[in-house]
């Protein structure tokens, strides 16, 4: 499959310098920053530098050292603000929308990572 990057999204621009944000960590193939429209407590998007439209699109097609990189800052970040269920936090939720079906709403992948208060269900129990 093809998939057609749109370098004008906003994400991109951030990227780019032309959109501030507020970094909360920045690596060689990723930045972090905190969500300008937070829906939890913690709510901080994870991206990859690279031109990748969704999951599926990185998984496949990003380097190993992106894709190793992507996932440590994930880690970082939950150890950071002290959400790691492991270490005594009381959890969090990542969450990545691909494609109309998933309502991604930026075509740039992007992660979210969501804590602070229970989240409650994603879906509801059929």
């Amino acid at each position: 499959m093809t998939y057609d990057y749109d370098d004008q999204n906003v994400f991109a621009k951030i990227l780019r310098g032309e959109i501030p944000n507020d970094t909360v960590m920045e690596t060689e193939h990723t930045l972090a920053f905190n969500d300008i429209a937070p829906q939890a407590p913690v709510h901080v998007l994870v991206i990859p530098k690279g031109p990748y439209v969704c999951y599926d699109h990185f998984a496949l097609e990003a380097s190993d050292a992106e894709l190793a990189d992507f996932s440590r800052v994930i880690g970082q970040i939950c150890r950071m603000r002290g959400i790691q269920p492991g270490e005594g936090g009381d959890g969090f939720r990542l969450i990545t929308n691909a494609g109309d079906d998933g309502v991604q709403e930026v075509p740039h992948m992007h992660m979210h990572i969501l804590a602070g208060r229970p989240l409650g269900r994603m879906l509801q129990k059929r």
